[in-house]
């Protein structure tokens, strides 16, 4: 990774973020609202656990089937995707609760969901959001070497393939958290001095980091071991198959937002200066997907409306419908695009093009 210091335009069209965030602002004033979750997020909160966790206890408790511990496992995984992306999302960035207690305790979510709070804040709240699709800088696009997002990461011979086996490691995303990313990623945020907010010691981090462990381990493999019904292989089964169901949504979900050919992926000037404000920058590198599908809006926690996501991290999810139509006129007003495809399908298609795009030797491109 590279860690050189970079800064976006003052230039370009200043006014539009202004402009924009007067209207935004004003739609909630104008219609008495909190810029926060409300009801709906709390239905939904209730709906995500007991996905993840009713199934956990239906196998602690009951003598099911093969069948139905398949069904419980593959459950949990769906469940676990929907509680990172509905209630630890918002609340780690703040909008989930006027209050931040409640933002803590949801965004603590993170923990039972194999990952770490600081290490999650820093690479998604400050380098993603920050600096979104710039190689060397933002992390979502770090595959080591297995996949190739952008062009100007280094290119290898199996990457051709990429476009095929891609997508077979997508679904090992939350494991990585849980045995290696969480590790690496402390070390080096730690070294970096990077924090979404107040820096912690790392003494107060790394025992964190033990103890959030071993908790997530007693909960999901020593506890099942001791009073599952199940043979000892099968509770380890049931562990993969949930994290990998877990880990394909989450990853394809960003995939289709930032890894795609309607995306950006612009590098800085020799000065370390980007052509674009920071608000503009979003609109370039940022694309929506499926906005009118009512499911989508639902289960992804608003995910798929990346635009509204992207330039006001601060604002509930639940919100993003009726703020896109004000985003995308003003956006059109001066000039600036507003991506978005129109279908899940359609942004799937856009993700592996640009991946067999990627995959492909760029000296034979040239």
């Amino acid at each position: 990774m590279k860690h050189k210091t970079l800064t976006f335009a003052r230039g370009g069209s200043p006014a539009f973020f202004r402009t924009l965030n007067k209207r935004v602002n004003t739609y909630f004033k104008e219609n008495n609202i909190s810029r926060n979750g409300n009801w709906q997020l709390y239905v939904k909160t209730f709906a995500m656990f007991a996905l993840y966790l009713g199934p956990y206890f239906l196998l602690l408790f009951l003598d099911m089937p093969w069948w139905a511990n398949l069904l419980c496992a593959l459950t949990m995984g769906v469940g676990m995707a929907g509680v990172g992306m509905n209630v630890m999302h918002d609340a780690n960035h703040g909008a989930y609760s006027s209050k931040g207690w409640v933002n803590k305790i949801m965004g603590g979510s993170m923990y039972i969901l194999a990952g770490n709070v600081y290490n999650w804040q820093v690479q998604h709240n400050v380098l993603h959001h920050t600096y979104t699709n710039i190689h060397g800088h933002d992390e979502d696009l770090e595959a080591g070497r297995i996949l190739r997002f952008s062009k100007h990461a280094e290119w290898r011979k199996f990457h051709k393939f990429q476009h095929i086996y891609g997508v077979l490691f997508y679904g090992l995303l939350t494991f990585n958290w849980v045995l290696t990313t969480d590790f690496t990623q402390s070390y080096r945020f730690l070294k970096r001095k990077l924090a979404f907010g107040k820096m912690p010691k790392p003494s107060t981090q790394w025992l964190t980091l033990a103890i959030t462990k071993a908790i997530y381990f007693s909960i999901w493999i020593v506890i099942p071991l001791i009073f599952f019904s199940v043979a000892w292989w099968q509770i380890l089964l049931g562990f993969f198959i949930m994290h990998y169901v877990a880990g394909m949504i989450l990853s394809i979900i960003f995939q289709l937002a930032h890894v795609v050919e309607a995306a950006d992926m612009p590098l800085p000037a020799e000065s370390g200066t980007m052509k674009n404000t920071w608000a503009i920058h979003q609109l370039f590198t940022t694309v929506n997907f499926a906005t009118k599908s009512k499911f989508m809006n639902w289960f992804t926690g608003g995910l798929n409306h990346q635009v509204e996501h992207h330039i006001f991290p601060n604002i509930s999810h639940v919100h993003y419908t009726k703020i896109s139509e004000i985003v995308r006129s003003t956006a059109q007003e001066f000039n600036l695009p507003y991506n978005e495809y129109k279908t899940t399908g359609k942004a799937l298609i856009a993700h592996f093009s640009h991946l067999k795009k990627m995959g492909m030797n760029p000296a034979q491109i040239a």
